[in-house]
């Protein structure tokens, strides 16, 4: 036999020796007053009372299963809960709808303006391209009329100078009186008009102030004097009688 089993032997030996040793010491106490082993045989009647009641928690049980949870006080502040909750939800949902909105014409009003710095970049690109073509052939232009001069010919689309026109020959003017004769003058006041005869033709005409006769303008007409007549400066009378 190995060493282990002699020691569990060896133990269940001490166990039943010390059984018999309690035995042996216990029952004469036991034989003599055995009141104080009887109570403790007893129940406990702290035990009783905490023992729950059969009876009592049926009728506990009944009683939560009977309870009418709609239109109950409870289910009224769960619903004022759920209503809050339920409000403060939506209110939060309006708001990001708000704050969505908000980003999203934002976002338009950046694409609106990135379009038109975009356009207006395209717009001063060109006008550059075009001042720098207009410089080109400025340039050009200037060395054109540069080569031309160096070789003593006039160049291309220069401007030459303008000829002096003649001046144009002098009429030969005679006097009204050799052509014109004063016949009458009528009238009273301003209103007077005179009639003049054209001593080549014979024809008769009336003038009065402000009128031409042969470019001369009517200066004025009175019975003294006659007609006075103006032209460029010049001025011709045409006298009663004469």
């Amino acid at each position: 036999m190995s060493n282990k089993n002699w020691s569990v032997v060896g133990s269940r030996w001490s166990v039943t020796a010390f059984v018999v040793l309690a035995l042996f010491f216990l029952f004469p106490a036991f034989a003599e007053n055995p009141a104080p082993f009887a109570a403790a045989a007893q129940p406990n009647p702290l035990q009783a009372v905490i023992a729950p009641d059969p009876a009592a928690t049926d009728a506990g049980a009944g009683a939560v299963m009977e309870y009418q949870v709609d239109g109950s006080l409870f289910q009224k502040i769960a619903d004022l809960e759920q209503e809050k909750v339920l409000l403060q939800l939506e209110k939060e949902k309006s708001q990001l709808r708000l704050d969505l909105d908000r980003l999203s014409s934002e976002q338009k009003k950046l694409a609106m303006e990135s379009e038109a710095m975009d356009s207006r970049a395209e717009q001063q690109k060109n006008q550059l391209e075009q001042e720098k073509q207009n410089l080109a052939a400025a340039q050009a232009k200037l060395d054109a009329q540069k080569k031309a001069m160096e070789q003593g010919q006039p160049a291309a689309g220069a401007k030459q100078p303008a000829p002096v026109a003649a001046p144009p020959p002098q009429e030969n003017r005679s006097p009204l009186s050799e052509r014109y004769k004063l016949v009458n003058v009528m009238g009273m006041g301003k209103q007077l008009q005179a009639t003049v005869e054209d001593l080549n033709t014979g024809q008769r005409k009336k003038i009065w102030a402000g009128k031409t006769l042969d470019d001369y303008a009517v200066k004025a007409i009175s019975l003294d004097e006659g007609v006075v007549l103006v032209r460029d400066g010049e001025t011709q009378t045409l006298g009663v009688g004469k």
